[in-house]
């Protein structure tokens, strides 16, 4: 067989290399040569699928559409970067502090977190959701008063549903001033468990 006849892609046999490990090769060497701006993966938890996105300053992203990542993958690609790669071994970490929080094993995210995804008003309410005590609530009138804006009540609403970082940044203790929970990203369920595991 002449060079030129030779293929260009050799056929390997599927169970000859695990397709996990092909990826982890991929995302390493992605990473090594400077390709991967954002690794993702997703988290199977008591709350539902989430899809975690982490750039090297640290966790960027958390969305409860794990099992539906198309959206939040375009919006990392139009805001972050488009080179995007399922890196789960770059997100291990934070993944464990994420189900130790959803399951009471901590009380707060101790990861690194990138604040890349929150402009503006948003992220000086999100810098301020985080000052808010673990097992402790706060009205969304409160938190307006606390950034210096005490009438912007329904734009903390805005900025908590826009929060890129619920759980790691606690958009959940946040609540209505009647005590009602208000909306939320994972849906009313999803803070409700939040709001009791923390209640104890």
């Amino acid at each position: 067989m002449a060079e030129h006849d030779l293929p260009l892609v050799v056929p390997v046999a599927a169970s000859a290399v695990p397709l996990d490990a092909l990826r982890a090769r991929l995302a390493a060497h992605a990473a090594g040569v400077g390709l991967l701006d954002v690794a993702v993966r997703t988290l199977d938890t008591r709350l539902g699928a989430l899809l975690l996105a982490a750039t090297e300053r640290g966790l960027v992203s958390v969305t409860f559409d794990g099992a539906h990542p198309d959206a939040t993958l375009e919006r990392l690609a139009r805001e972050l970067s488009p080179r995007i790669l399922r890196a789960p071994a770059r997100l291990d970490a934070a993944a464990r502090g994420l189900e130790a929080l959803i399951e009471g094993g901590a009380r707060a995210f101790d990861g690194p977190l990138d604040l890349a995804l929150a402009r503006g008003f948003g992220r000086d309410v999100v810098e301020r959701l985080r000052e808010i005590p673990y097992g402790e609530t706060r009205s969304y009138g409160q938190v307006a008063a606390a950034v210096g804006s005490p009438r912007a009540v329904r734009a903390v609403g805005t900025a908590c549903r826009r929060n890129p970082l619920p759980i790691a940044i606690p958009c959940h203790r946040v609540v209505r001033s009647d005590g009602s929970l208000g909306q939320y990203a994972g849906g009313e369920a999803a803070k409700r468990l939040l709001l009791a595991v923390e209640a104890g």
